[in-house]
């Protein structure tokens, strides 16, 4: 019996140090609780950094570590492509009933990203999100998946997204920098 419990522990704590993952930080470390955050009024990713920030007039209010699409690197140019866009975009909408954890959308693509997928005779792609976790991963709220495994999506834990969540209304600005 000792060696079975001894095996999941093993097993389980394999499983976290290979995906990368992070458990959230609770509130009573100093972190603020989802409902103290202020509205953001801008939003910014660092793309290289894996970074994204939360901001209220000119001062950072939360800021989260990310996971992009499985190509990060360059500007999304084509459906199917796992680059996540670079540029100014606006987070438009909110959809709770996401397949995955909540998801707020970008606007991704825009008039310039529409004419340079015809010009080079493909589809620019879309349903570019800010998300949680998939949800038939629930088990797994307070964890992080590995580094980059999105479709070009920008992906923060079940529990952050809580956050930005309450934070971000729709048609909120959010810049993509490389």
């Amino acid at each position: 019996m000792k060696r079975i419990l001894s095996f999941k522990l093993l097993a389980l704590s394999l499983f976290i140090f290979i995906s990368g993952s992070s458990f959230a930080v609770s509130s009573d470390s100093g972190q603020r609780a989802v409902d103290d955050l202020p509205k953001a009024d801008k939003v910014i990713v660092y793309k290289k950094r894996r970074l994204m920030m939360l901001l209220a007039d000119g001062f950072v209010i939360k800021s989260y570590r990310i996971s992009l699409g499985g190509n990060p690197v360059g500007h999304k140019q084509q459906q199917g492509d796992s680059k996540t866009p670079e540029g100014k975009y606006t987070l438009d909408w909110k959809n709770p009933k996401s397949s995955f954890y909540l998801s707020i959308h970008i606007s991704y693509p825009n008039k310039d990203d529409r004419q340079r997928a015809k010009k080079n005779g493909v589809s620019p792609g879309g349903s570019i999100m800010v998300h949680g976790q998939p949800n038939w991963m629930s088990w797994a709220q307070y964890l992080r998946l590995g580094s980059d495994w999105t479709d070009g999506c920008i992906a923060v834990t079940n529990v952050e997204m809580d956050e930005i969540w309450q934070s971000v209304d729709a048609g909120t600005p959010i810049y993509i920098f490389p």
